[in-house]
């Protein structure tokens, strides 16, 4: 069993419907004992960084998601939260990754905008997590923060500048970009983190 966090941040059930269509069963709770139990855990969100880890702090869900050993996946904001700080609301973060997370700036001369969204191509993969997946597909992507290339990076992204389009420590996993909204490659990503053993 799957199970996906639910906490003070959005998107949670489409994650939910990705998993159905590739087959797999989850559940979508805050309960300790469920979420320790799973094979899998998956820590989706969209939201703001400082009010999702206030609520994750109340629930002592930090602390949990800290101390699982099962393979563990974030996306969009999961990911950010997983690093060590946040530029969103001056954030203290769950400190997985030792990355912080900064918002794009865009110079006066640039077209980009922010948020960035839609689709953006990913290359230099480093993980599992990528198997079957060609170099420089395109995934798709909601967010105005980022966390910068460095020693847990698996794929990278460009947008303004290259940054992490996905993190891996130990049994910690993370993307960016939203595998769920993301075709048959969001699907492959997502049929790897379920394989993973």
């Amino acid at each position: 069993m799957v199970a996906i966090i639910k906490y003070n941040a959005g998107n949670v059930q489409s994650v939910q419907y990705a998993l159905q269509r590739i087959g797999v069963d989850s559940i979508v709770t805050d309960d300790k004992a469920t979420i320790e139990s799973a094979d899998k855990v998956i820590f989706p969100g969209v939201g703001h960084a400082n009010a999702a880890m206030q609520y994750l702090r109340e629930r002592q869900l930090d602390q949990l998601i800290i101390s699982l050993q099962q393979p563990v996946l974030g996306i969009c904001l999961g990911l950010q939260l997983m690093c060590k700080y946040s530029e969103e609301g001056n954030t203290d973060c769950l400190g997985i990754f030792d990355e912080k997370v900064k918002l794009f700036s865009t110079p006066s001369t640039t077209v980009h905008k922010i948020p960035h969204i839609g689709w953006n191509n990913i290359y230099d993969y480093h993980s599992k997590l990528f198997t079957g997946v060609n170099d420089n597909e395109f995934v798709y992507t909601v967010h105005s923060y980022y966390a910068a290339l460095g020693a847990a990076t698996i794929a990278t992204t460009d947008y303004i500048i290259p940054y992490s389009a996905a993190l891996e420590k130990d049994n910690f996993y993370a993307v960016q970009f939203h595998p769920e909204k993301s075709g048959k490659v969001g699907e492959q990503i997502l049929k790897n983190f379920i394989n993973i053993s």
